[in-house]
């Protein structure tokens, strides 16, 4: 597969005493995406795991199921991609008819959302985590966070394997896959399954952390995805919990409070 088009060198804030600095900046730039030579999208995201941006992107909005089926091309001046894929799958994910909206994300987000009944009422995926081994999973997120330590204003994500996470709690830290940190909670999703997809790393089964709200486009990404659940120090939007009970997935919010809440009531 292609590599990501290097990045321009970016000034990074220094720390004093430890503390992050008062000029301290998160990285955004835009980066875009051409399917089939139409423009599809742009990021405003941190420049960095683009390829998997790319790629969790497109397997997440349901263009793609496996790396196999893609070809990602790389601009040599520009911070962008070409992909080609089968014109059959574009012509299915157009076919969902999903409506544009000004997502629930910081300022006016555009995206294109598909309405909760078209997901076909699945059987429960798996159950997440306890308290215990999740709040080892969020410390081992937080603690892989270099631009959070830097910044304090960046989101990640990582997938999570089930079975490493049930084992002992002090080896629950070896069940995080694939994190990444960007400005955006979304862009932070894409790069971990994209990452998976490059692993030829099935994501279905897997677990989700992401330290944002769990939106509605969030939970679709998800659903998509086949994850088993999706679980943040925040909360789910109503719509987010009502895609999780159709597709059979868990939604955790206030993972690592004393009072977590599961919501989303699996389908039969």
């Amino acid at each position: 597969m292609p590599t990501a088009p290097e990045t321009p060198e970016l000034s990074r804030p220094t720390k004093r005493g430890g503390e992050m600095s008062e000029q301290a900046a998160v990285e955004e730039v835009p980066v875009w995406l051409e399917v089939n030579g139409r423009p599809a999208v742009t990021w405003m995201c941190t420049p960095d795991q683009l390829e998997e941006l790319a790629i969790g992107w497109l397997y997440s909005e349901g263009y793609i199921e496996t790396i196999e089926e893609l070809r990602l091309r790389p601009c040599a001046t520009d911070l962008g991609f070409w992909a080609d894929i089968d014109p059959a799958s574009v012509a299915a994910v157009k076919d969902e008819r999903r409506r544009p909206v000004l997502a629930s994300g910081c300022g006016a987000v555009s995206t294109f959302l598909a309405d909760p009944v078209t997901i076909i009422p699945q059987s429960p995926r798996g159950a997440p985590p306890d308290l215990e081994r999740m709040r080892g999973l969020f410390k081992t997120l937080f603690n892989r966070g270099e631009r959070y330590r830097d910044t304090g204003g960046i989101h990640a994500a990582a997938l999570v394997d089930l079975a490493l996470a049930a084992g002992p709690p002090e080896a629950v830290s070896k069940a995080l896959l694939y994190h990444a940190e960007d400005i955006g909670r979304h862009n932070a999703v894409d790069k971990v399954l994209g990452a998976a997809l490059l692993a030829r790393r099935p994501a279905p089964g897997l677990g989700l952390l992401v330290t944002g709200r769990i939106s509605a486009e969030l939970a679709f990404k998800a659903a998509r995805a086949g994850l088993a659940f999706v679980a943040t120090p925040s909360v789910p939007s109503t719509l987010a919990v009502e895609i999780a009970r159709r597709s059979g997935m868990t939604l955790v919010g206030r993972a690592v409070s004393g009072n977590p809440q599961s919501h989303g009531t699996p389908a039969a």
